[in-house]
């Protein structure tokens, strides 16, 4: 029998190779690879460049994929150029490396496929002037939306909707109405809109003069009178339609609506079906992102193929985006019957960054290494640590940090690098409190929120020195 087995070559320096053969030495046999080690003339990892690497590099027979230290920097582009082996990167941290199979053991060749649309509303509509409506529906489309909704005010009649609706239909988008009210619609969808949201027993007997598909909802959400009635009409009269029996907010049924989703599915198994997320997202005091993975965990298994969703409030002003990663990550664990774990990372906010440990004797011994008069700052076992030359203090609280190091004696802080150590240890502060990972000069993970991180202007030459110092062994 021919053995599969992968074999991958990985390249480092020769300060991370004792490290990087305990490693793969306890890896290599659970995750089902062979490996060989290529050790570069080079101490410190991170200073290699894939050019450099591509001259020297000297690939085994039989290699399936090589794997370059995670810091080294250059395109890999550099490396295809002499290999037809798979190239990549791995972890900056090769105590990482379990965590990098565990993501990698899958084939997410395909990812980001799905089938789930995403309809924004935008609320309030009419109070906007016609440039901050295509604004806010171009940056609504940026992040993902499908369809823009336009929501009209009831008990008013929108005399502007089908120059609303022709603008944006102009400008590329897909666009649906939300009103109840048929003078409204007509215009609309006249002008281009393609879905009207919603259609119950008042304003049925106009569907079909409309000539584009409908959202069906229930009279009374709680007993859903009235929904089959009014599917059945539609049906009857050939008018495109799709159901939403009404997510309830917790408190008020949020349970018994969720079961009138599955009723309905189950009553009509091949219906077009949509569901509004807003009544969750909006209406609880919780960061939008898991609710919205949930619900369209939910849409997914149960063939809900759209969602309507706001984002109003504060904590779900990302709920669009955030609706957009989701999709993809539901659809990637329900067709391919895999947990929706370490695929999207970006979904993971708040807490995002597993964060690395490197001890008191790591530490001690990188302070008697440093040769420059720089300081690297870390944040682990709940205290910052200030490492310079000779120089390891630590403490939970940043002010006792600033104050043992004056008393140290050193004279080269001056306003501009103390003011740089605060804004690094604010960060670090963040890091401790959330349990994230924290990194000098670079931003803290946030997901898909996470800016850029600020130039630190005259002290980035100290940055750069700090990421080049071999403080942690890399791949």
């Amino acid at each position: 029998m021919t053995d599969r087995r992968e074999r991958i070559h990985f390249v480092t320096g020769k300060l991370a190779e004792h490290s990087l053969r305990q490693v793969l030495d306890s890896l290599a046999p659970r995750v089902g690879f062979e490996y060989s080690v290529q050790v570069m003339n080079i101490t410190v990892a991170a200073l290699m460049t894939t050019p450099w690497i591509a001259r020297k590099l000297a690939v085994p027979e039989g290699t399936t994929r090589v794997i370059l230290p995670g810091s080294c920097s250059g395109p890999l582009e550099a490396i295809r150029e002499v290999t037809e082996v798979p190239v990549a990167r791995g972890p900056e941290d090769l105590r990482r490396l379990d965590e990098f199979f565990g993501q990698q053991s899958r084939d997410l060749s395909d990812y980001g496929a799905s089938d789930i649309e995403i309809i924004a509303e935008i609320n309030h509509a009419p109070r906007l002037s016609r440039a901050a409506l295509l604004t806010e529906a171009r940056r609504l489309v940026a992040d993902g939306a499908d369809r823009i909704d336009l929501g009209c005010d009831p008990g008013s009649i929108w005399t502007g909707v089908g120059d609303a609706v022709r603008m944006l239909v102009d400008d590329g988008m897909h666009v649906s109405i939300d009103s109840f009210e048929p003078r409204e619609i007509g215009p609309g969808v006249r002008a281009g809109a393609s879905l009207v949201l919603s259609v119950n027993s008042t304003n049925v007997a106009a569907a079909a003069d409309w000539g584009c598909e409908v959202v069906v909802v229930p009279d009374v959400p709680a007993t859903m009178a009235g929904l089959f009635d009014t599917v059945e009409r539609l049906a009857n009269e050939g008018v495109p339609h799709r159901i939403d029996p009404v997510l309830e907010p917790i408190g008020f049924g949020v349970a018994a609506s969720l079961g009138r989703y599955l009723d309905v599915r189950s009553r009509f198994p091949a219906a077009e079906m949509m569901m509004g997320v807003g009544n969750l997202t909006e209406l609880t005091d919780v960061d939008s992102a898991g609710i919205n993975v949930m619900l369209l965990g939910f849409c997914q298994e149960v063939g809900i193929r759209s969602v309507l969703t706001t984002q109003v409030i504060h904590w779900a002003q990302s709920s669009v985006r955030e609706c957009s990663l989701a999709r993809a990550l539901v659809h990637h664990a329900v067709t391919n019957r895999t947990l929706p774990k370490h695929v999207e990372p970006r979904l993971v906010t708040l807490r995002s960054g597993k964060p690395q440990v490197h001890g008191p004797e790591v530490l001690d011994n990188l302070a008697q290494a440093i040769r420059d008069p720089n300081f690297r700052i870390f944040a682990e076992r709940g205290k910052i640590h200030l490492v310079g030359a000779g120089l390891h203090i630590e403490s939970r609280d940043p002010f006792a940090l600033f104050k043992e190091l004056t008393a140290t004696g050193r004279s080269d802080v001056d306003p501009s690098h103390a003011f740089y150590l605060g804004y690094e240890i604010s960060k670090a502060v963040t890091a401790l409190t959330l349990g994230k990972d924290y990194h000098q000069d670079r931003a803290l993970d946030w997901g898909h929120l996470t800016q850029p991180e600020i130039g630190h202007g005259p002290s980035q030459s100290a940055a750069d020195v700090a990421r080049k110092a071999e403080v942690v062994p890399s791949t």
